[in-house]
């Protein structure tokens, strides 16, 4: 390959890649010069010289004239008679410098050093790609479904840099066709080997939050502060926020006028449904705000072993703990405080677990899902209710019923 041809391949890179041309040019440099200390043993007397716009590229070899018979390194040292063939009136103890050309490293070496360079571009180009999304952990990003495998989706950004989005890391109700444009948070950056993998996330309480601060502008500016984010994907979140000037209430700032304002964060997470609530520092108060929409009676802390005593009246039960738990599970995430319900006048009650002689272990559980524990939880519902509320069928509803009067109301 003539040294032509190298800088042609060296510009092809140059356009395709967004190199500045120093870096480009110190990418060559090293290559050559790896390139030489394989050749010769030592490049520190070499002299490399590139001028990619003309296409030009000089590599020089500088060594002391010794006596003939006298050399002992030949890569430092050249006899007197062969540096008189190239200028006969080189004396001992002058400097030459000869050119060396390309071809005279051999062909395979060449071939080596063509891949070498681009290995060498591409671990750069890798490199920079990896400092560009590291910055951006934790920030949103948009990108273009590129293929969809079964465990993760392929996303390509605009300028064709792969992104990562895992099975986990999707919405359950998340359903995207190539082509499609994707809002997730960029969620870590790793390089494995020289390559980096870029995940997104679109499960992260932390792409809830980012959210808040790209749709309503009060977060955006400051004057409101998201405290705290806790999430089930795409069934239920719990936002905590907080305001420095009293004028502004940051719930309704942040839900907007009949939910105007979160409605498109809604949407973004497949309907999930976003409870946004006051922060305050009085434990007993923030407790009593992250259970809703259930109304306490009356709370008991024991902030030594981080519990919370909640009283409620019957029909607030089911609320506080919402369906399938999440209400009360986030309400604990929120605060850090593990949350028990007890409902007024439960000392006549009876827990519906006492009654696993009669009813199966599976029905008791689909009940308190829907957080009916008790006998009275139950008889004090209607059928259409339980039907409604849990996965049972209308004749075993019927047949607990039944039951619970047998046993509870004697």
């Amino acid at each position: 390959m003539e040294n032509v041809a190298l800088i042609e391949s060296f510009s092809e890179f140059k356009d395709d890649k967004l190199i500045d041309r120093v870096t480009l040019m110190a990418i060559l440099e090293d290559v050559l010069r790896n390139a030489l200390k394989k050749k010769y043993g030592d490049d520190d007397n070499f002299d490399i010289i590139i001028n990619p716009d003309k296409g030009d590229l000089e590599i020089w070899r500088n060594r002391i004239v010794v006596a003939d018979g006298e050399v002992e390194e030949p890569n430092q040292e050249i006899a007197l008679s062969e540096a008189q063939k190239i200028e006969p009136d080189f004396e001992v103890g002058e400097d030459v410098a000869e050119e060396v050309k390309l071809i005279d490293l051999g062909r395979r070496s060449i071939l080596a050093l063509r891949q070498n360079l681009i290995s060498k571009i591409h671990e750069h180009d890798n490199t920079n790609i990896y400092k560009q999304f590291k910055e951006l952990e934790g920030e949103i990003y948009t990108a273009e479904v590129h293929h969809i495998r079964h465990r993760a989706i392929i996303l390509l950004d605009d300028e064709g840099n792969e992104i990562i989005l895992p099975k986990d890391r999707q919405i359950p109700s998340d359903f995207f066709r190539k082509g499609e444009n994707v809002r997730g948070i960029i969620e870590s950056v790793e390089l494995k080997g020289s390559k980096p993998a870029i995940i997104m996330s679109r499960t992260s309480p932390l792409f809830l939050e980012k959210l808040f601060e790209q749709e309503i502008p009060e977060v955006f500016d400051g004057l409101i502060t998201v405290k705290k984010v806790v999430r089930i994907p795409g069934e239920k979140a719990k936002v905590a926020v907080d305001s420095y000037d009293d004028r502004i209430d940051p719930v309704g700032a942040c839900v907007g006028m009949k939910g105007s304002r979160i409605h498109g964060i809604v949407r973004e997470l497949g309907n999930e449904n976003i409870d946004v609530i006051n922060y305050t520092n009085n434990i007993q108060l923030f407790v009593t705000r992250a259970l809703s929409p259930a109304r306490v009676t009356s709370l008991k802390l024991d902030e030594e072993n981080m519990r919370a005593e909640v009283l409620l009246k019957p029909e607030e039960v089911s609320k506080a703990i919402g369906r399938g738990g999440h209400n009360i599970r986030l309400a604990g995430q929120l605060t850090g405080y593990e949350i028990d319900v007890f409902r007024e006048g439960a000392e006549e009650d009876v827990e519906l677990k006492e009654f696993s002689d009669e009813i199966d272990g599976w029905i008791i559980d689909e009940f308190s899902k829907a957080g009916l524990d008790t006998a009275k939880s139950i008889l004090e519902q209607d059928v259409d209710d339980l039907v409604k509320r849990t996965d049972l069928e209308e004749e075993t509803i019927l047949e607990v019923i039944r039951i619970l009067k047998e046993e509870f109301e004697d």
